[in-house]
């Protein structure tokens, strides 16, 4: 099976990143993991890294509701500074089921795929299978 280089979760819940990282070792999913625990948090870490082109990471897996820069906040400030020479796959993973927010996602490009919490084991070799 084939791994992913770099993951990176933006997510303030500790229990999920916790659990998240778990089952990502248990599938073998990913080399290394950056953990972010707010969308501004992340945008500061990868502006520098994507300017220098090294260290960008394959797969994020980022959720919606956070304090200080949420999840949509990100992806607006992330279009600015996406890389021209990589392809970051964004998948949304969140606990709501609001209709708005599963809709909200098509407006965004940049965004493959809309995951309800909790992530389960199948849907992290899912997103395996579908990372370029």
């Amino acid at each position: 099976m084939k791994k992913i280089k770099l993951a990176c979760i933006i997510d303030d819940d500790t229990i999920y990143v916790y659990g998240v990282k778990k089952l990502m070792k248990i599938v073998d999913f990913c080399e290394n993991t950056l953990v972010f625990k707010n969308g501004k948090e992340a945008i500061k870490y990868l502006k520098p890294v994507i300017e220098q082109g090294e260290g960008i990471p394959d797969v994020i897996l980022l959720d919606i509701n956070m304090p200080v820069m949420d999840g949509w906040q990100f992806l607006d400030e992330f279009v600015k500074i996406k890389p021209k020479t990589k392809e970051i796959t964004i998948y949304m993973v969140s606990s709501s089921v609001d209709p708005e927010d599963v809709n909200k996602v098509k407006d965004y490009a940049d965004v493959s795929d809309y995951i309800i919490k909790p992530i389960t084991e199948e849907a992290l070799i899912s997103l395996i299978d579908k990372n370029p």
